[in-house]
């Protein structure tokens, strides 16, 4: 695959082609179907294009939670890094991205405050889960993490996330070799989970009893099951501002209500290409 960092001025990647999702609808009528074409292009992030897509995207992924943090000016320095993370549209280069995925050198920006506010949360939130116990040190240790943000539409295709990591390994490679800062040891990955818990829309019954939680664990990112089995550790934690009330706003007709949950993957650098491989192999549409 041709390095993105090398693709031509206007911004599309030379590779892969653009994807197709193809989509029928049910009719009565078996011959009667709608076929409903989806051209997916990659392209770099663009500071005049992307603010307030790729803000609406961290909006998304950091949940309830996104207004502890500058969101402006994280998408801010994400785009200060074009080169570095992927955008993912339908109808060109001048339209809000439908995905992204980026990675930011935690220790290169700490003296950065939206990038410092945000080390403190991850560290905060690492502390009240042990499996995630290493974090901490880490972030403290002066070495470099590459903090791996993603997020995508709710209806987007999860086979859009192979092409994006195998892009911002090339990327980081490419980077390397221009000696720029991108030599991480561990990469961070900040993602979101799920459980399913009984609706409490009836006042009084929300005061007799609770609602009942689905301990099973869902992943908005499947990708994400197969990070975790690379990882030196991973693991959820609460959002600060969850209350019972956003699992019902989320209930979306059905009869479970969705208790979202932040989620911390870490990985080595050594096998963090090793894991893009597997997310392919995992997500990748059959040929």
């Amino acid at each position: 695959m041709a390095k993105k960092r090398s693709r031509e001025a206007d911004g599309a990647t030379e590779a892969p082609a653009p994807d197709k999702m193809v989509e029928d609808s049910d009719s009565s009528d078996d011959d009667d179907f709608d076929m409903v074409n989806v051209e997916f292009e990659w392209f770099n992030f663009d500071p005049e294009i992307d603010f307030h897509g790729t803000k609406s995207l961290l909006r998304q992924l950091f949940d309830v939670d996104a207004a502890l943090f500058d969101i402006s000016g994280l998408a801010d320095l994400i785009l200060s890094q074009p080169t570095i993370g992927s955008t993912v549209k339908v109808d060109g280069k001048g339209t809000d991205a439908y995905a992204f995925l980026t990675a930011l050198n935690l220790h290169e920006h700490r003296e950065k405050k939206p990038l410092a506010d945000l080390t403190k949360y991850i560290t905060a939130k690492a502390k009240s889960n042990e499996a995630l116990a290493a974090i901490p040190d880490l972030l403290s240790s002066g070495k470099q993490v590459g903090l791996v943000l993603s997020e995508r539409l709710i209806n987007m295709p999860s086979e859009i996330s192979p092409p994006m990591y195998g892009m911002l390994i090339d990327e980081i490679e490419a980077a390397v070799e221009d000696k720029e800062p991108y030599e991480f040891s561990h990469y961070l990955i900040i993602s979101k989970t799920y459980h399913e818990i009984e609706s409490k829309l009836d006042v009084e019954e929300r005061k007799r009893k609770k609602g009942k939680q689905d301990s099973t664990l869902f992943y908005f990112h499947p990708e994400d099951e197969v990070l975790q089995k690379y990882a030196a550790a991973y693991g959820s934690y609460d959002f600060t501002k969850i209350d019972e009330a956003i699992a019902d706003s989320k209930r979306a007709f059905q009869e479970m209500g969705v208790m979202p949950r932040g989620f911390m993957i870490l990985i080595e650098a050594s096998k963090f290409a090793d894991a893009a491989k597997a997310i392919g192999e995992y997500l990748s549409p059959p040929a």
